[in-house]
């Protein structure tokens, strides 16, 4: 019995001293030829790796560094390069039959450098596709087609990616930190399940997982995906998600799913946005504002439609629907904006994303809105037009009655801490240089219907010519000899609106009244 345990022991010992010195007599970089072509024929790009060693107890070979070339019509320098790549594979076919099997794959901190033209194409969309441009070195003799790579679990683990476009306005690159992505039963030829999670500089973080694949040789952004797709915190501005050149900041979050076909995208979900800015000149809105989305996006075309962009203001909705087009160095917009008996106070709330500036102090409370819109053209040179109708507000902490009292004509009206409007209706376009606003009609108990026409600076200046019809006894003596009302203007600021006679008016308006009675009209009496 113990000379039976001695020869086990010594049997045991001998194993162990064999597998301690297999990495001795097993030289793992005499793999490497084959593990970079393995690599370089599943990907279509040169594969390069550093000098492998192999652990036995672990069962894996480690690369001390890893390189991938880039698409040529790109760069010559790697698009990724990572510190370290391991290897899991299975040891017996190693070690008795010198074939590499590779069940797992491991990356390292990999820096990822994503370029798209301005034709749209990306540097990573070629892979998969085989390239003589790129050879690799020449691999013993394998039974196993190297195109067939499939491995059972691969990680990429505390990475950057940059993505970048070789545009003329040299836009901020996106970069995402800290990415870590894992798939399950890789293969090339069917789809695989992935999770991918990563930080975006600045703020926010983004999390997929899903299916993927087969792989699209040549085109890889074709390859077909269904994902569901979470955003968080994302600052629009700091992380280099929007073109600063459009002013558009704030903080959004997503939670809904991504599907293509290869061929379009479907992108659906919720969207909230907060402290919003819409425009370069404007100021955060205080409000969070909900959309319910759902894009299709034409891949090759790199265009789509918005078929549901559904804006809840408080119990109301505004539906946003209409096409875009990305192809170009700025996108091209066709939008529409629709809702009817809207919350004017949740309305407000967005008005200072918008640059639109209320007098000094004045806010506004109660009522709807209605409002129906178009916006075409850049993104950066935007035409919105349309109409738009309040119903029941009041302008609180604003006195027009006042205001408008400094015209002699007006000066019995009686002052108000709020003005009431019963309604308000107008016409309005507006432009990077400035808002006409046409067909204004504004109906004040306190005062009368006040109707007119004017413009609205980009540095809110204000240059309108309008007509008050009074409502009192008094007012209307006042108005005698002034067909249509009483003509005034409008001049300072949004902030601090001026009020002036309008004498030219008024003068012509005495001549027609006069002219009128010289050639058989009938004059005031």
């Amino acid at each position: 019995m113990k000379r039976g345990i001695k020869i086990l022991g010594i049997l045991v010992a001998l194993l162990l001293a064999a597998v301690i010195a297999l990495p001795f007599v097993l030289d793992a970089n005499q793999f490497r030829p084959l593990l970079q072509s393995k690599l370089s024929d599943a990907l279509g790009r040169e594969v390069t790796l550093g000098a492998l060693q192999l652990s036995i107890f672990s069962g894996s070979v480690t690369a001390s560094d890893l390189s991938i070339a880039d698409d040529p019509a790109f760069s010559k320098s790697p698009f990724v390069r990572a510190s370290s790549l391991q290897a899991g594979v299975e040891l017996q076919p190693l070690i008795f039959s010198r074939k590499l099997n590779v069940t797992r794959i491991v990356v390292d901190q990999p820096q990822i450098d994503l370029v798209q033209n301005p034709a749209g194409v990306w540097n990573f969309s070629s892979i998969g596709a085989k390239s003589a441009a790129a050879p690799t070195p020449a691999a013993p003799a394998t039974s196993e087609s190297a195109s067939s790579l499939s491995v059972a679990d691969i990680k990429i683990s505390n990475g950057r990616v940059t993505l970048a476009k070789t545009v003329a306005r040299g836009a901020q690159p996106l970069i995402l930190d800290k990415l870590n992505i894992e798939v399950k039963d890789f293969s090339a030829d069917s789809p695989f399940t992935f999770t991918l999670a990563a930080v975006f500089t600045g703020a926010g973080a983004i999390k997929l997982d899903g299916k993927v694949g087969p792989i699209n040789a040549g085109n890889a952004i074709a390859t077909p995906l269904n994902a569901n797709l979470h955003i968080t915190h994302l600052d629009l501005g700091l992380s280099g998600a929007v073109d600063p050149a459009l002013g558009i900041a704030g903080i959004a979050s997503i939670d809904g799913s991504v599907s293509s076909n290869g061929a379009a995208v479907q992108v659906t979900g919720k969207l909230q946005g907060e402290q919003l800015k819409l425009v370069k000149a404007g100021t955060p809105a205080k409000r969070t504002l909900e959309v319910d989305f759902a894009l299709d996006h034409d891949l090759a075309k790199r265009s789509g439609t918005m078929k549901r962009g559904d804006i809840h203001l408080g119990q109301a909705v505004a539906a946003l629907t209409g096409a875009y087009n990305m192809s170009g160095e700025v996108p091209v917009v066709n939008l529409k904006l629709a809702g009817n008996k809207l919350d004017v106070t949740e309305l407000g709330a967005f008005l200072p994303a918008l640059d639109v500036v209320l007098p000094s102090g004045a806010t506004i409370e109660q009522g709807t809105a209605d409002v129906n819109f178009t916006a075409e053209g850049p993104a950066d040179k935007l035409i919105a037009a349309g109409t738009i109708g309040l119903d029941g507000v009041r302008l609180a902490n604003f006195d027009l009655a006042t205001k408008m009292s400094v015209l002699d004509e007006l000066a019995g009206i009686k002052a108000a801490p709020h003005t009431e409007i019963q309604t308000f209706r107008a016409t309005l376009k507006s432009a990077p240089e400035g808002t006409e606003v046409q067909e204004l009609d504004l109906l004040v108990p306190s005062i009368g219907e006040i109707t007119g026409a004017g413009t609205v600076s980009p540095a809110h200046e204000l240059a309108f010519k309008m007509r008050a019809n009074l409502h009192s006894a008094a007012a209307a003596m006042a108005e005698l000899g002034s067909k249509g009302g009483i003509p005034f203007t409008v001049a300072g600021t949004s902030q601090s609106p001026a009020f002036k006679p309008d004498m030219k008016g008024l003068v012509n308006d005495k001549l027609k009244d006069l002219t009128g009675g010289l050639f058989g009209g009938k004059k005031k009496q």
